[in-house]
């Protein structure tokens, strides 16, 4: 069956395009440090790889789920200015939240970003539900 994912999905997969490209310089960021320093495995107890790995891995533990509410709330047919709304509050606050915990900019993305980022859990998951009703 030749089914044109394009039709169905219009609004998530840019969405999930831009965290993907947000992911390279994430990984990067650890790799070049873990290069630089001659660590392979591990974190060598150094504080400063402990928060760009803990800021890349937090990455990694949200947006994945995060992603698949988005894809379910638009297959259930969600309204792309709810989806753009979701979309663009879950980039934003990836980028804070990582800004935040990495050191790279001020503390407060950090929380700005978890909670941007569990808004995005809340409101998607009640839409889902109330859509199920």
């Amino acid at each position: 069956m030749d089914m044109n994912f394009t039709t169905l999905l219009t609004v998530t997969p840019m969405y999930i395009a831009i965290l993907g490209l947000i992911l390279v310089p994430m990984t990067m960021y650890v790799g070049m440090y873990r290069i630089k320093n001659k660590v392979d495995i591990g974190d060598n107890a150094d504080k400063y790889l402990i928060r760009r790995i803990r800021s890349h891995a937090n990455f990694i533990e949200t947006v994945p789920l995060a992603v698949i509410l988005l894809l379910t709330a638009e297959l259930m047919g969600a309204s792309a200015i709810l989806l753009h709304c979701l979309g663009i509050t879950l980039v934003l606050a990836r980028i804070l939240h990582f800004i935040g915990l990495s050191g790279i900019g001020p503390f407060f993305g950090r929380p700005i970003g978890m909670f941007g980022t569990l808004g995005v859990y809340l409101v998607t998951s009640i839409w889902i539900l109330v859509a199920l009703i």
